[in-house]
């Protein structure tokens, strides 16, 4: 339905990966911190100290991986932390 919604309204629609670990990397500065139980809602980066909020993170992670996916498909430079 979001598929079809952006093709409607001229809009870039990029699929995720369904595994990609969005709640389990530092949208800060990249570090994969492991895999958390759904209880824990928010947590601090090991690496760089930032603080999250676990849904806030993961959407930040999954923007990021789209842009990336488009980026890529259209030959631009990829990052996950641009």
């Amino acid at each position: 339905m979001v598929e079809e919604k952006a093709a409607r309204y001229g809009r870039t629609f990029v699929k995720v990966d369904r595994f990609f670990p969005s709640s389990q990397i530092c949208s800060q500065c990249g570090v994969r911190g492991g895999p958390k139980p759904l209880s824990i809602r928010e947590w601090s980066c090991t690496a760089c100290g930032a603080v999250h909020d676990r849904d806030v993170n993961a959407a930040k992670n999954i923007h990021a991986a789209g842009r990336a996916e488009w980026l890529n498909a259209c030959g631009g430079a990829v990052s996950l932390l641009s």
